[in-house]
């Protein structure tokens, strides 16, 4: 029979009311990310925009899987058509991947690999929130559960895992003013579509002027999304081939994971989102500090797109209370007026693993959505401190776990 836990008993908390400590709301199993993104020397402002990306955190609904590598070079000659540089570009990301070992690297970070080449469960334990002795490998492979929660811990993990590689272009709105005023609104739509923020490229030309209206910052990326391969023969080739620990070494599996190339990332798809700056009228940042902030906005909102677009991607977020239902969540996340999303509860069953009970459907609230974008409480003041969703009262309550559907 299944024992059925509350998030906040299988995670230790006292008792579920809103505004418990965010720290228990925060525990819970995370997707995790790995982000990258092209270095363009040759492009305007280069500089900025990568130390913008490089120094930006992963968002917080992701564990920070980044490793030391972030960067891969331009490899696109963009002389060539549109389509034909958007599939050399992809192909072109997937070589240098795979030719740099990144999922091997995802899986070193995962298990702790020491420099000698030692593994331990220390990360995946704290992660998931599994009892480090009961997913211990040397413990774990003499029981059922141990190695039932070994193989959770891959479905709920590692499975989890993802890599997204930035495209970042730069354009001067001034200069794009300057050949055409009336592409202005064309970008300024396309944009909007994106889920760009900031003041609209599409500022009034009648009451500011085609002069000031030019005047900022566009950044666009292009985004593409990987997921680590991590199945049932990669798993029982890692623990059984290669897993070895720091205090009884075997040189034979440590030189045997060295040289494997069974380790894949599996491509999942690509989007464009744009987010534009205002200079002049209404701001007193610098150019780079403008840039800098595009850069992120637009980090931000491709990894929304991603997410609506790919079901894969899409991740778990908690309540932060079941009366009024909220959740810290909203326009980074991309959400719209209207949004559904399901409502979990989360189910231990007998061996161990993790399941996922549907137990309802919640809409986004019109106008109750918490702008949560990178400088929003500069650019647009609210009070409004988490986002609100309607649905059925006295049913759902802080700590279970919400997706969206739609």
């Amino acid at each position: 029979m299944k024992r059925l836990l509350t998030l906040a008993i299988f995670f230790g908390a006292s008792s579920v009311i809103f505004g418990q400590d965010a720290a228990n709301l925060n525990n819970y199993k995370r997707s995790s990310l790995y982000t990258f993104m092209v270095s363009d020397l040759q492009q305007e402002h280069s500089q900025t925009i990568q130390e913008a990306f490089i120094n930006y955190p992963i968002p917080d609904k992701f564990n920070d899987h980044n490793a030391e590598l972030r960067t891969l070079p331009k490899l696109v000659d963009e002389s060539l058509s549109k389509k034909e540089i958007n599939e050399l570009q992809k192909d072109s990301i997937t070589q240098f991947l795979a030719n740099n070992a990144i999922a091997k690297t995802m899986v070193a970070k995962w298990f702790n690999r020491s420099e000698a080449g030692g593994f331990n469960m220390d990360l995946v334990a704290a992660r998931g929130s599994y009892s480090a002795s009961d997913i211990d490998i040397k413990i774990a492979k003499q029981s059922e559960r141990g190695l039932a929660m070994v193989a959770d811990a891959g479905e709920e993990l590692l499975k989890n895992t993802f890599v997204v590689v930035n495209n970042f272009k730069y354009t001067n709105k001034e200069e794009v003013a300057k050949k055409a005023t009336g592409l202005l609104s064309a970008v300024s739509s396309a944009a909007s579509a994106a889920g760009a923020g900031g003041v609209s490229l599409a500022a009034d030309a009648t009451s500011v002027g085609v002069g000031v209206v030019g005047k900022g910052y566009v950044i666009k990326t292009d985004a593409h999304l990987y997921r680590l391969v991590w199945d049932e023969e990669t798993a029982a080739i890692f623990y059984n081939d290669y897993w070895t620990e720091d205090a009884s070494l075997d040189p034979e599996k440590v030189a045997a994971f060295e040289n494997s190339s069974i380790f894949k990332l599996e491509y999942i798809g690509t989007e464009t989102a744009w987010a534009d700056l205002q200079s002049t009228a209404f701001t007193k940042k610098s150019d780079d500090e403008l840039i800098a902030i595009a850069t992120k906005k637009a980090g931000d909102a491709v990894i929304a797109k991603l997410q609506r677009a790919y079901e894969v991607f899409r991740t778990k977020t908690p309540l932060l209370s079941g009366d009024p239902i909220s959740a810290k969540i909203g326009l980074k996340e991309g959400l719209e007026k209207g949004d559904k999303y399901e409502v979990l509860e989360q189910v231990i069953n007998k061996e161990g693993k993790t399941e996922y009970n549907k137990v309802g459907v919640i809409k986004v609230e019109k106008n109750m959505i918490w702008d949560n974008r990178y400088m929003a409480d500069e650019e647009n003041t609210s009070e409004l401190e988490y986002t609100t969703f309607s649905g059925s009262k006295n049913k759902y309550y802080a700590g279970m776990l919400i997706r969206q559907i739609n």
